[in-house]
C-alpha cells in the first residue's frame, strides 16, 4: 500500500506545480500561441487607416502614422512580438478590405455599431458578411461651426435648410442621411456634401460653402484647441449617438479577434493603455475593458 501512496501523493505534487505553473505563465506567450497561422508566418499585423484624423489617426511631416490608433497597435503588436504595417486608404474602403482578406484589420476610429457588424444597410438588409469589433474607446459625435457659430447651430434640426459637409463612409453620414429625411418633412432640404477626408470637409466649413461639419469628439476637441491654433472652429450643441470605437476584423477570423482583445485587456492592466491616452489627452474616452461588439 505504502508505494502506491507514494505515487499517488507524487502525482497530486506535480499536478499542484503545474497548476501554479500554469497560473503563472506568462498570458503573452498564452495568446501568441493562439494567433491565426497566416499572422504568425508573416510575423506582421497589416493594419488599415485613413491617416486624416487627429489625434486618432494621421501623418506626422515624414509621412509615418501617429496618433492614438497607430501607438496602440503599436503597443499591440509589441506584446504579441509583431511587426504592425499601416496601409494609408479611404475610410470607406476599410471594412471590404478587411472582409476580403486584404488586410488582418483596420484601426481608424471605426465606430462599432450593429449594423456594421451585421453587414446591413439602412433598411436592415444585409448587403455584406459584416465585421467582428474590439472596442477600446468610447466616443460621440459633435457639430464643428466656425468660430463664432456665425448662423447659430446647435442641433441637427438646425442644419435643415443649409449644406453640411462631412467625411464619406462614416457613422456622421449615417446621421445626416437621417436628418435629412426629418428636414425633409418640413420641407427645408439638408444638403450634404461628402468627401473623402474630414480634413476637406473643414475646408468647405472655413470657405463657408457649408455651415457646419459633424465629426468624432476627440477630432473636434483636437481641431478647436487654441495650443495648437485651433480658432478657425468651434464645437456646438450636445454630444450625438455615444458609441466605441472598435479594432475592425473579418468575421472569418475569430481567433484574432480574441487574441487583440486579450492582449488589449493586458495592457489596460499593466498600465499601457493609460499611458497612451495621455500622450494624446483622450482620457475621457477610456474603457476599462476590452469589449467584442459592444456598439449599438
Amino acid at each position: 500500500m505504502r508505494p502506491v501512496l507514494a505515487v499517488g501523493l507524487g502525482s497530486l505534487l506535480l499536478a499542484g506545480c503545474g497548476s501554479t505553473g500554469a497560473s503563472t505563465a506568462d498570458p503573452g506567450a498564452r495568446l501568441r500561441a493562439q494567433l491565426p497561422k497566416a499572422v504568425k508566418s508573416t510575423g506582421v499585423l497589416r493594419i488599415g487607416s485613413n491617416l486624416n484624423y487627429a489625434p486618432v489617426d494621421f501623418e506626422d511631416q515624414n509621412a509615418a502614422a501617429v496618433g492614438l490608433d497607430p501607438d496602440l497597435a503599436a503597443a499591440l503588436g509589441n506584446y504579441l512580438g509583431l511587426k504592425v504595417q499601416f496601409d494609408n486608404m479611404p475610410f470607406d474602403q476599410l471594412i471590404p478590405a478587411v472582409q476580403s482578406g486584404r488586410i488582418d484589420l483596420a484601426m481608424s476610429a471605426v465606430i462599432d455599431t450593429q449594423q456594421r457588424q451585421t453587414g446591413a444597410d439602412d433598411n436592415g438588409k444585409q448587403v455584406n458578411p459584416g465585421v467582428d469589433f474590439v472596442d477600446y474607446f468610447e466616443t460621440g459625435s459633435t457639430l464643428l461651426v466656425k468660430a463664432g457659430n456665425p448662423q447659430n447651430i446647435s442641433t441637427l434640426d438646425n442644419l435643415c435648410g443649409r449644406t453640411i459637409a462631412l467625411q464619406r463612409g462614416t457613422v456622421q453620414a449615417e446621421i445626416a442621411a437621417r436628418q435629412q429625411t426629418a428636414c425633409g418633412r418640413s420641407n427645408r432640404p439638408l444638403k450634404v456634401d461628402l468627401f473623402d477626408t474630414d480634413v476637406q470637409a473643414l475646408a468647405e466649413v472655413d470657405a463657408g460653402t457649408a455651415v457646419a461639419d459633424l465629426n468624432d469628439y476627440p477630432v473636434a476637441a483636437y481641431t478647436t484647441d487654441p495650443s495648437r491654433q485651433g480658432t478657425k472652429f468651434q464645437v456646438t450643441g450636445s454630444l450625438l449617438q455615444p458609441s466605441p470605437y472598435g479594432i475592425t476584423v473579418a468575421k472569418t477570423d475569430p481567433a484574432l479577434r480574441d487574441v487583440l482583445s486579450g492582449a488589449l485587456n493586458q495592457l489596460i492592466r499593466n498600465g499601457t493603455y493609460d499611458k497612451l491616452l495621455t500622450t494624446w489627452d483622450m482620457h475621457s474616452g477610456a474603457v476599462p475593458v476590452a469589449q467584442i461588439n459592444g456598439g449599438f
